[in-house]
């Protein structure tokens, strides 16, 4: 279930906070943007420790 809150929390911060990466109609690609760069920098973490 946290996972789906995660997600969500994504989402909103995604497409409510960050207005400015949604012009010119890529909102889907500025979403899957920040998130593929939010997991790389988590991934980046885990294994860099």
């Amino acid at each position: 279930m946290s996972d789906l809150a995660a997600g969500a929390m994504l989402f909103v911060i995604s497409h409510e906070i960050i207005p400015e990466t949604h012009r010119r109609g890529h909102e889907n690609w500025a979403t899957g943007g920040f998130t593929i760069g939010l997991l790389t920098m988590l991934s980046l973490d885990i294994l860099l420790g």
